[in-house]
């Protein structure tokens, strides 16, 4: 009969929510965003953004906080280290455990609180302004002093939730090689 105390062991658990939050990371970031940009016409690249964006920080947001809390614990030559939020919070953990999955966590909430609603807001504003002016925002300009705002209030908000999930997902590649070194 197969064991199956490995169904109640963290572990899996832990390392499943890390590759789904990675891989979705990485994907979204770096090949289902930029694909979708270069092949879809950009009122169905917003509408397709606006629908996947929050879930996509759903789960930035969800899955650290599942990573803390299936921390195993870590057994050393001379001890073990707790798991959970008890070992995400222990001293010796608090460089390559704590600050990657806290960093993770803040970057998120980052996005799904403020950055993504902001930006999406603006998007909503400029489409109206669009229709105010009789030319779209990304029109060769002149354009409106209202559109010139709108489009560099824009740029800076897509700008910042682009930077801040670059520092999540640094954290993320951070909190790989702590993962694999505890592998070997």
């Amino acid at each position: 009969m197969p064991d199956t105390s490995i169904l109640w062991s963290p572990a899996p658990y832990h390392i499943i929510s890390y590759g789904i939050l990675l891989g979705t990371t990485t994907f979204q970031s770096f090949v289902g965003g930029i694909v979708a940009f270069k092949s879809l016409p950009r009122a169905q690249f917003a509408s397709l953004q606006q629908a996947t964006f929050p879930i996509y920080f759903a789960m930035q947001t969800s899955l650290p906080v599942i990573l803390a809390l299936t921390l195993p614990p870590e057994r050393t030559a001379i001890s073990t280290r707790p798991g959970s939020l008890s070992g995400v919070l222990d001293p010796d953990n608090r460089l390559h455990v704590l600050t990657p999955i806290a960093t993770m966590l803040l970057t998120a909430l980052l996005n799904v609180a403020y950055l993504g609603p902001a930006t999406t807001k603006c998007m909503r504003q400029r489409k109206h302004q669009e229709t105010r002016d009789g030319k779209k925002s990304y029109d060769p300009g002149p354009h409106s002093q209202e559109m010139q705002l709108l489009n560099k209030k824009f740029s800076y908000l897509h700008g910042a939730s682009s930077l801040v999930n670059m520092i999540g997902w640094f954290a993320m590649v951070w909190y790989g090689f702590y993962l694999g070194d505890r592998l070997s």
